[in-house]
């Protein structure tokens, strides 16, 4: 199948869904399939040696992207688009949620990251959603990364749409010769020091001032813990990001935390590997709870570390509490905190966190998303044989 992957953000860009379409592009060229990833004319094409083929042709997501997609879908012949949508990703612009009519374009399926609304203009309200709603109508196919989403959507779309989690964007591979002890001393962090680990960009929804805030109780409680923060602070899509952002660095310096909270800075995936590797507990303190559309869950899981994260806002029969990760609620430093310390006190419990994550990693293979997706694709091409004749294909 000869498969387009629309995203408004790929690597070099530092992003989530980049990194996602990465691997899901690299995945489904493994399976046989023909890939070529669509997007916007910045950043570097040769950047990475990839089995598919970037075409940065878009000038913008603004008015009139739509029309920039498909004469690249006509030229290459694609038999379905597979848009991956998060708002931020598009620079908040809606233009990207107004797929045109059916004819005369290939069948558009549309992978729903989060349900973020795009900017429209000031006090638009409700309408923004009714924009999010618009992009859900008029793909062909809706694809939901997390139960959440697919529950909230299920209603209007019926038959047109599948559940398909994402996997972790950081495989469990450190650099050649990696040694945890000499990794964690790289960072000032002592053999028996408390190493809290957290992976991902600042943004209001994380958590970030949990996080520290938790890290100052532990630190009055007599414990020598210490903070790294692997990967880019806030990201290239989302500048909401870097308000926040600051909001924590402002916190940290007023607790007197700043010679315990190391920064890694955006590095390569070898180095992410070896600081997740490298930390006791990692601390994934989200404000709307677990959820596994979060890439950053993901590569704790693949990485097999002890996970305190936040109750989810629904329930998730995958998530065992005290099993494969340890929960506390949302907004609560202190509980954050005490679930940190037990992990460190109690090694039967991190070692039974840590299996539980490899475990549960398993079932969010790429090979597996792969697979699943391109089937959901295909079916959704069968149903729309018509663009081939109007494209001129062959066969």
């Amino acid at each position: 199948m000869r498969i387009g992957l629309v995203t408004g953000e790929f690597p070099p860009d530092q992003g989530g869904v980049g990194d996602f379409t990465l691997k899901l592009g690299e995945a489904l060229a493994h399976l046989g399939h023909d890939v070529h990833v669509l997007t916007d004319i910045h950043g570097s094409q040769s950047a990475i040696p990839l089995p598919l083929t970037t075409h940065r042709s878009i000038p913008s997501w603004s008015w009139g992207c739509w029309s920039q997609i498909l004469a690249v879908a006509r030229k290459l012949r694609l038999e379905v688009l597979n848009l991956q949508y998060q708002a931020a990703a598009y620079g908040m612009h809606p233009a990207i949620n107004f797929v045109p009519r059916r004819q005369g374009r290939p069948p558009v399926v549309a992978t729903f990251h989060d349900l973020k609304v795009p900017y429209l203009f000031p006090k638009a309200g409700p309408l923004r959603w009714q924009v999010v709603r618009l992009l859900a109508r008029r793909a062909d196919g809706v694809i939901a990364t997390n139960e959440e989403d697919f529950l909230r959507l299920e209603r209007d779309l019926s038959q047109r749409l599948s559940l398909i989690p994402i996997g972790s964007n950081i495989s469990p591979a450190p650099p050649p010769g990696y040694e945890r002890e000499a990794e964690r001393a790289r960072w000032g962090v002592g053999p028996d020091d408390l190493l809290l680990g957290y992976f991902g960009f600042l943004n209001e929804s994380k958590g970030g001032e949990d996080l520290v805030q938790a890290l100052a109780l532990l630190v009055e409680q007599g414990l020598a813990a210490q903070l790294l923060m692997i990967g880019g602070r806030v990201g290239s899509s989302d500048p909401t990001n870097r308000t926040y952002a600051e909001r924590v660095e402002r916190l940290i310096a007023s607790l007197g935390l700043q010679a315990r909270v190391h920064w890694t800075g955006y590095t390569d995936p070898e180095a992410v590997s070896a600081g997740l590797l490298a930390t006791d507990v990692c601390v994934l303190p989200y404000r709307d709870g677990v959820s596994f559309r979060r890439g950053t869950l993901h590569a704790c899981l693949a990485h097999g570390r002890a996970i305190v994260t936040t109750r989810p806002a629904l329930p998730l029969p995958e998530v065992r509490d005290g099993e494969n990760m340890l929960l506390v609620p949302p907004r609560d430093a202190g509980a954050l905190a005490e679930a940190v310390r037990r992990v460190y006190r109690d090694p039967a419990l991190r070692a039974r966190l840590e299996a539980g994550a490899r475990a549960l990693s398993a079932d969010f293979s790429w090979d597996r998303i792969a697979r699943q997706t391109a089937a959901f694709l295909g079916n959704i091409a069968r149903k729309n044989p018509d663009w081939h004749s109007i494209a001129g294909y062959i066969g």
